[in-house]
């Protein structure tokens, strides 16, 4: 478990925030610190493909409109991402459990992301000293190199440790969890994507009306068992008639008054 643990922890590191490896954020933080590809990743790792994409899919869901202005971290995806999903998998209780994990990882995961921020600020401290003494490597060390080794250490070393040790402990200790506990994390795995998708709906809806298109999805999905492919088709086709006979937005009563008026003269 050593080897998968090491993997887990290096990729938790190179898809940190602030990891610099990958083409920066696009290879990082916004491809393999996707819950989606991250699942993918972590069930390869740990030899069950299958179950990685579906607990990647459920966990997906709650953080598909998460964002972080101006730093601010609700809860830090990356570790939500990597050793979250690694015990979800491990725990062998299914996706709901494993969303509720997650959840509970992620936003304990935002300490680490402010000490992370707080140690750059020391050397960041550092390298003006540096600056003003005409040090060009010291520069370089405390602007480059020893905050990525302090990265390194606060994102793979919790990663490795939780994989490692939670892949011995981690069911037994689901199976001691009384049933009621058990429970209450179904239902809050259930919900928590339900409210991710509600959250998306609510910064890219301007007109609830177009609310009604969701649910015509919903019940394509859930009561005709239409697979994504023909989703995408149908929703296509959908889009395809809302924008080419979208209705003339009505006059209003002052609009048409003026009018009338200049139709007079």
């Amino acid at each position: 478990m050593i080897i998968e643990a090491t993997l887990i922890g290096i990729l938790c590191y190179l898809g940190a925030l602030s990891s610099p490896w990958l083409l920066g954020l696009t290879g990082g933080w916004y491809l393999i610190t996707r819950p989606l590809v991250s699942g993918m990743l972590v069930g390869i790792i740990l030899g069950d493909l299958k179950t990685g994409i579906i607990i990647g899919v459920a966990v997906q869901a709650v953080y598909i409109a998460m964002v972080t202005p101006g730093g601010s971290m609700p809860a830090d995806l990356n570790f939500v991402a990597y050793p979250a999903i690694a015990l979800g998998i491990l725990s062998g209780k299914g996706p709901e459990v494993a969303v509720a994990l997650a959840a509970t990882i992620g936003i304990a995961g935002t300490i680490l992301f402010n000490a992370m921020m707080v140690l750059n600020s020391f050397w960041n401290h550092r390298a003006d000293v540096a600056l003003e003494q005409g040090d060009e490597r010291g520069i370089y060390l405390n602007s480059a190199i020893w905050p990525q080794v302090t990265n390194f250490l606060l994102r793979f070393v919790p990663a490795f440790i939780a994989v490692y040790f939670g892949a011995q402990y981690i069911s037994g200790f689901m199976d001691s969890l009384p049933k009621m506990v058990l429970s209450t994390m179904n239902v809050l795995g259930g919900i928590l994507p339900a409210v991710g998708i509600a959250i998306l709906l609510k910064q890219i809806i301007k007109n609830y009306a177009m609310l009604v298109y969701f649910l015509v999805g919903f019940i394509f999905i859930v009561f005709l068992k239409l697979n994504m492919v023909a989703l995408v088709i149908m929703g296509s086709l959908l889009a395809i008639i809302h924008y080419n006979y979208k209705p003339e937005p009505q006059q209003t009563s002052g609009e048409k008054s003026v009018i009338d008026d200049e139709d007079e003269f």
